[in-house]
């Protein structure tokens, strides 16, 4: 397969998640991206170093549970799927994938 061909199979993928999920992902991005504002505040307010850091901190361990949650239910659900229905590349695009989140 072409790389091209590759990039639109990875793009128009889809994956459906409970409506629970889905309300638990937005409020956890919801106050990332208060986070963000946050910062953003505090480095146009000229905040001690020390203070941004600790926030920056804070904002990078919230992303980090937020991927945990979607790799969670993509290992239970999309990775389950398609090894069931004898797709193992799934798990070469899952190596990729931890190697990017690593």
């Amino acid at each position: 397969m072409a790389h091209d061909e590759q990039a639109c199979t990875a793009c128009c993928r889809k994956t459906e998640r409970p409506d629970e999920l889905k309300k638990a992902l937005d409020a956890r991005l919801a106050r990332i991206e208060g986070q963000a504002r946050g910062l953003r505040r505090l480095i146009a307010e000229d905040a001690y170093c020390d203070e941004v850091l600790a926030q920056i901190s804070a904002a990078r361990a919230a992303l980090g549970k937020a991927s945990l949650v979607v790799l969670e239910h993509h290992m239970k659900h999309c990775l389950i799927d398609r090894v069931r229905a004898g797709d193992d590349d799934i798990v070469e695009e899952l190596v990729v994938t931890l190697g990017r989140m690593i």
